[in-house]
Formats: C-alpha cells, structure tokens, sequence
C-alpha cells in the first residue's frame, strides 16, 4: 500500500513538473513572438532601416516577412549610398553582421547599380578612427566581432588593446560594452597569439557580469543591457567555469519586463532563441542555418503599409500635462521650465517638439538618428562636445533616463530634466 502511494506521489510530482515546464515553454515562446511583432512594428518606412532588427530577425528565423525584405533591401541600399562617408566604423560593423546573418556577402554588396565591398572600408575607418583616439571600446568590439566572423584576423593590435582594458581596474566599461567586448574576444580567441591575454580579460569580466547579476538580483547592469549580457554568458562559460551562472534567475529577470525599445528587444531577442552575434556567420547565415521552413518564424504584415489595410484608430484618451526644464550648470548658466499638453501615450520626444513649438528661442533642439533611434545632440543652441566628454542627459525626479527620448513614455504631471552634464 505504502509502494502504492509512493508510486502515486511520483507520477503526480513527475506531471507537476511537466506542466510547469510546458507554462514555461509557452511564456518563452509568447515572448519571442511578442518582441518580433514589436520589433516589426518600430519600423518606420520613413527612417532609416535599423540592421540590428534585421539581424535580430535572421537569429530568430523570422525571415519570410514584408518587412524583413524592406529592411534588407534597405540596408543594401544604405550601405552603398552611406558606408564611405557618413558611417562610423561600429555602424559599418552592425551593417556586416546583418548582411552576414541575412546569406548576404559584404564583400559584394549591390543596389542601385552599383557594387561596394564593406571590409576595405570597416579597416579603414576602424583604424582611423583609433589613430584619431575617437573610436570607442564598444565600437571598436563591435569592428573586431565582425571582422573576426568574415574571418579577417589582422587586427590584433586592437584584440590586444580590448584584452587589456578588460583588466584594467580603473576602467569603468559599462555593461553593454563589456559584453560587447566578450563577443568579440571568444570569437578570437581560436585565431591570435594573445591566447593567455584573451583568456584573463574573459576570466575577469565575465566574473565581473557575474557579480553585477548577484548585486541586482538578476538584473546585469540594467534591464537595457541584459540582452547582450546575456549573449555574452551564453557563449563564455569555458572562462568563468567552474563558477555557476545562475541562467534562470537572469532569463527571469528579462520574462517579466515589458520591452518597447526596438534596439533593447532587438539585443535580447537572440539568447531567448538560443542564439548570440556570434551566429551571424559562424555556420553560413543565421537566416537558413538548421532550420526547416515549419521552423521558421513568419510573421503577419504589419498594418498600414504594404497594401494591408490600417488598423481601426484607438479611442481618443485625455491628453496629459508634462514639466519640461532644460539645464546648464557647466559654463554660462542658464535654466528654463516649462509645461506643455500632449496626448497621452506621447513620447518625450513628442513633448519636446511642443515645448519648442511654443517657445522655440529656448527650447529649440537638434537630433541624430541612431541605432537606438533619436540622440539629442543640442538643446537651446548647446551642443555636446566629444572632445570636452559633453553631452544632454536626461532624468525623471533625478533619476536617469534608462530609455531614449523616441521610446520613453513621461505619465500625467512627471517632470522630466534635460542637464547638460560630462562624462
């Protein structure tokens, strides 16, 4: 009777598990198809295309869409309008790392009738940009990264420089970049002499994301930068073994937050289906490497263009009141307040378009489109200084901005803070 009972107790705790496994499953593939359908929903036709989408995209294997062909056609066609002039060596790199996920050759990029080749002009850059000491760690991570999966290993100076700054103990690399720079360095280390200098620098910041995920109980850094923390730890574990990396707690972290900023969702998309930016061009392409086309993620036509019809408009909802002050603190003060009406679900970008709309000789601003959409560049005629390590950030109560002015959303009465600051 006892045996019988036991047995009992084993099966019901045998289906238990199995349920919960399956309401799991089911949140993590809810998700995924969640941040694809938003990620596809940020695209504008009228911006520019964003490849890190794109190859978000490819990893997912969500590449039989509208707007996944629009986007790459529209990448071809940026980089051979855009890679020799105005691009950085970083947006070059992402560029590389979308056509590679895409079965694109950069070497042989065509549109518009004519043909580029990437890599020539992602060496140029990326060295010029170090010999001018403009270049950043995280950009010059992103060039290695991409050069490393096009197989191009002569580049080990800057392999060498990223190792050591890893070590450095007074440097104060963000999360982000430090993923940024794992990436790039598990995907060299097979390919240099600076074996033992890539292994540290691995060993001491894959230890170091380890800490920030048990000092922010699970979170790594912040919620914005868990995507690439993630690819990171996903792909390094040969260097911080035997230490354990708790997977679950972080994975939890990213299940119960609400991911709008289409760069942020594009960063975390790929560890949620098992992948990393390492998959870009590892075996072929990400866009058909071991996956059957019922595997494949196609997803419906996005509303409003492409010849599917508009989407019904919302209700209308009552407008809301936001505080807006500008401030500078840093030579020739000034400080200015205002209040202005916005339709509720406004962003902050759509509440500074107002406040200049109604007083333009002081609220007046410029913006950049990057690939984390709008970057304010200047505020009331001051402009922030890469030179001097100046730059407009914003906060809500004094506490800053996790989001950029495209996706953050201000509530009813919130007062919002643009300080001209350093760093």
């Amino acid at each position: 009777m006892l045996s019988l009972a036991y047995s009992i107790g084993v099966l019901l705790a045998l289906a238990g598990a199995m349920v919960t496994q399956g309401c799991r499953e089911s949140t993590h593939d809810h998700l995924v198809q969640e941040l694809l359908q938003r990620m596809e929903k940020s695209v504008k036709l009228d911006e520019p295309p964003n490849p890190s989408i794109l190859l978000a995209m490819n990893l997912a294997g969500a590449t039989h869409g509208h707007i996944h062909r629009w986007l790459l056609r529209e990448i071809k066609k940026n980089a051979v309008e855009r890679a020799r002039t105005d691009m950085t060596s970083g947006e070059v790199a992402l560029y590389i790392l979308a056509l590679l996920s895409s079965c694109q050759n950069p070497r042989c990029v065509h549109a518009m009738g004519k043909t580029i080749n990437l890599i020539p002009i992602l060496k140029q850059k990326m060295n010029e940009e170090i010999n001018k000491k403009v270049i950043t760690w995280y950009g010059e991570s992103l060039d290695i990264l991409a050069l490393c999966l096009l197989k191009e290993y002569d580049n080990q100076d800057a392999v060498g420089a990223v190792a050591k700054e890893l070590l450095n103990t007074g440097s104060s690399l963000c999360v982000d970049t430090q993923a940024m720079a794992v990436l790039a360095l598990v995907c060299a280390y097979n390919h240099t002499d600076k074996q033992h200098l890539i292994h540290d620098a691995l060993k001491a910041v894959t230890n170091n994301l380890l800490d920030e995920q048990k000092k922010g109980n699970g979170t790594i850094g912040n919620i914005y930068s868990m995507g690439l923390a993630l690819q990171a730890l996903e792909t390094s574990s040969e260097f911080y073994a035997p230490r354990k990396w708790d997977r679950a707690q972080a994975f939890s972290v990213v299940y119960n937050h609400s991911y709008q900023q289409p760069m942020a969702m594009a960063q975390v998309l790929p560890p949620l289906v098992d992948k990393s930016y390492l998959n870009a061009g590892r075996w072929g392409c990400a866009a058909t490497n071991g996956m059957t086309p019922s595997q494949q993620l196609p997803l419906p036509p996005m509303p409003g263009t492409f010849g599917v019809p508009t989407l019904p408009p919302s209700p209308p909802t009552a407008p809301i009141t936001v505080q807006f002050s500008i401030t500078n603190t840093l030579k020739n003060y000034f400080h200015y307040s205002t209040s202005v009406c916005v339709p509720d679900n406004s962003t902050l970008l759509d509440v500074m378009k107002v406040a200049r709309s109604e007083k333009p000789d002081i609220f007046c601003f410029k913006t950049e489109h990057k690939s984390r959409g709008p970057y304010v560049t200047s505020i009331h005629g001051l402009a922030g200084n890469t030179t001097k390590r100046t730059y407009w950030q914003f906060f809500s109560c004094w506490s800053p901005l996790q989001e950029g002015v495209g996706t953050y959303k201000p509530k009813n009465w919130e007062h919002i803070q643009a300080v001209f600051s350093t760093y």
